[in-house]
């Protein structure tokens, strides 16, 4: 055939490339194919063909889906054993609040803008102030802390001689007026001042001179949980930021404080002193950035801990309720003692190694009990039993109130279904009476009792919740 072939060409196929023959051939094949089989389309005949890399090149790596790529990492890490105490060890520290990240994830923005400002004073040998706030555990603390470290680096790499820097935690002043005395100390560390002025007065001379403090190195000063300075007048608060406005200051003034609205009830009154801070807000971590935070210190270690869908259920709850991540530590960390707790248990069959949605569940709901829940918990058991009914007999009926008749005859089948011995009528009602005065439910007026309108005036997801795990009170609620 290739004879035949080569004999009826003329000259351009002649100087036709293996690869044009290779076109022809297939073209043709096709043409003898769809001959042969006239009844046949095409695309019903044909297959998928496999791809298949040109000669000579090679993949660096296989076309895999983002989540096959994400099981393989998971895969790769060796596997956790929490009965061994040194990795059971390493999880907690891990996890722990004092252990400091090498860097703080999802504050970026927020560290640029300090490292940015403190850059500026610097740069100009400038005095200025700012104030950091922010909901509890959103990072202020940290992200203060890396800027430090930061501007050490920056100042030695520029050739800008070294920060002196005072860290103060207001918590620790036995008196809020005490503070000044700790910045007095620190800029006179060599020599000692006993001309009877007060710390805050020296401050006030010392940067009124016409030549600036014989060190001539800027001071940086942290003054974390500065709404413990909040007095009647705020004196001590303003005479703070007031050092930043003397001509010969040399101080960088960073004010860290849980209270958002500090700066807003004080700004009118430092803005007329002319010392009005630059305002920077942390917000409350969102589900993402928990998660991320969270994967970020399980990364040290070589092994998996916990169920994704575990700490992506953990991320969630403490987002919606507060956004502390100092919270979301804790919560995993329970997590972590209950699975630990089990296997100490040795008539517990437990037959997984790592922390899974249950164990999860179980340490969110020490972390956001609430008082209610305490007290439906220690009620006896029949008062537990007639909250039990009554959910049950509001979810049969879809309404938030009864009577006290129906309530009774919820009751009774609940008993009857659960095996233990009703109260009389008569203790019955005097059992809902008491539930009435310690406010879980509300007793209507009515000259018959079984009449009486009963209402919940507590949510009804707090009786289930305070019932969660125990199987005869979720026998009860079915």
């Amino acid at each position: 055939m290739a004879k035949t072939r080569s004999a009826n060409c003329g000259p351009a196929c002649l100087n036709r490339s293996p690869d044009s023959e290779a076109v022809v051939e297939t073209t043709e094949n096709r043409k003898r194919s769809r001959s042969q089989f006239p009844d046949q389309s095409p695309i019903e005949t044909r297959s998928p063909a496999k791809w298949r890399p040109p000669r000579g090149c090679k993949l660096l790596c296989s076309p895999k889906s983002p989540r096959k790529r994400l099981s393989d990492q998971f895969s790769q890490r060796s596997k956790w054993n929490p009965r061994d105490p040194a990795q059971m060890q390493a999880v907690k520290e891990a996890l722990h609040v004092a252990t400091v990240p090498t860097n703080v994830a999802c504050r970026e923005d927020e560290q640029k803008r300090i490292l940015e400002f403190c850059k500026a004073c610097i740069e100009q040998e400038k005095a200025g102030s700012l104030y950091v706030c922010g909901s509890p555990g959103t990072g202020k603390s940290l992200s203060v802390d890396k800027v430090k470290d930061l501007l050490a680096v920056w100042s030695k790499e520029v050739g800008f001689q070294s920060l002196d820097t005072l860290a103060i935690n207001c918590t620790s002043l036995p008196n809020t007026s005490e503070i000044f005395g700790k910045i007095l100390e620190k800029f006179n560390s060599r020599k000692k001042t006993s001309n009877g002025f007060s710390p805050l007065q020296d401050l006030q001379n010392l940067f009124s001179q016409k030549k600036p403090p014989s060190s001539g190195k800027m001071m940086l000063i942290i003054v974390d949980e500065m709404d413990y300075l909040i007095t009647k007048d705020c004196a001590v608060l303003h005479n703070l930021f007031m050092l930043t406005t003397f001509p010969f200051s040399r101080c960088i003034l960073i004010g860290i404080a849980n209270a958002i609205d500090l700066a807003d009830r004080f700004l009118p009154k430092l803005e007329s002193l002319n010392c009005k801070p630059l305002v920077i807000t942390f917000r409350a971590y969102s589900k993402d950035q928990i998660l991320k935070i969270l994967h970020q210190r399980l990364m040290v270690l070589q092994f998996d801990v916990f169920q994704p869908l575990a700490l992506e259920f953990c991320a969630r709850k403490v987002a919606a309720a507060s956004g502390d991540m100092r919270r979301a530590l804790g919560v995993c960390r329970s997590a972590v003692e209950v699975l630990e707790a089990q296997l100490r248990d040795a008539t517990r069959n437990q037959d997984t190694d790592i922390v899974m949605f249950d164990h999860m569940d179980i340490a969110l709901s020490k972390a956001f009990k609430s008082a209610v829940v305490d007290t439906i918990q220690a009620l006896p058991q029949h008062q537990q039993v007639i909250l039990c009914s009554l959910v049950k007999l509001f979810r049969q009926c879809k309404k938030n109130a009864t009577t006290l008749g129906e309530l009774n005859k919820s009751y009774l089948e609940t008993c009857k279904s659960s095996q233990i011995p009703a109260v009389g009528t008569l203790e019955f009602t005097n059992l809902c009476k008491v539930l009435s005065d310690q406010g879980l439910l509300k007793l209507g007026q009515s000259r018959e009792d079984k009449l009486k309108r009963v209402t919940l005036q507590i949510d009804s997801s707090d009786i289930i919740f305070a019932f969660k795990g125990i199987r005869f009170f979720q026998t009860c609620l079915e």
